[in-house]
Formats: structure tokens, C-alpha cells, sequence
């Protein structure tokens, strides 16, 4: 009987010390985040709730961009020549 293994992505088990040595200042990651976990991130600033955003940050995890399209990021990205770090 075979068993399936399920591959990991090496990314993922990165800790933030090695994520941020990857690109430093010249690489930064993507993540879909509710209003409600933005709200505990970021003082003073308000969010819908029940809303999903995309927050960028950068590979040291300093928060980059808050906004509610990828497209938007996809512009910033283009517009500050940072490459976004993918992980599948």
C-alpha cells in the first residue's frame, strides 16, 4: 500500500530571521488578513471587521501596504521595484 507524502514548501519553515535574510530590503510577501486582525496590528486606524485586506510586509516583517486588491499591491510592488516572495 502506498502512502502519499505530502511535500512542504522549504519557505514555509522559514523562521523571520532567515525569511529577512533572504531579500532584506528587496523582497516582500502577501498576506490576506480580516479588518478585525488589521485592527490589532495597526493603531489608530479603522477597518471593517468582516472585510478581507492584503497586507504587505517586508521580509524583516515591517508592514509595507494595507489595501483591499491584489491589483493594488501588484501597482505598489512595480512602482517601489520590490519582488513579492511567493509560497504555494
Amino acid at each position: 500500500m502506498a502512502t502519499t507524502e505530502r511535500v512542504i514548501h522549504p519557505l514555509k519553515s522559514l523562521t523571520r530571521a532567515q525569511f529577512a535574510a533572504l531579500g532584506g530590503d528587496a523582497v516582500a510577501y502577501m498576506r490576506p488578513v480580516t479588518g478585525a486582525v488589521l485592527g490589532t496590528m495597526i493603531e489608530d486606524a479603522v477597518f471593517e471587521a468582516e472585510a478581507e485586506y492584503q497586507l504587505l510586509m517586508s521580509a524583516n516583517g515591517t508592514p509595507l501596504l494595507v489595501t483591499d486588491t491584489e491589483d493594488s499591491v501588484s501597482d505598489w510592488l512595480g512602482e517601489n521595484n520590490l519582488g513579492l516572495a511567493t509560497l504555494h
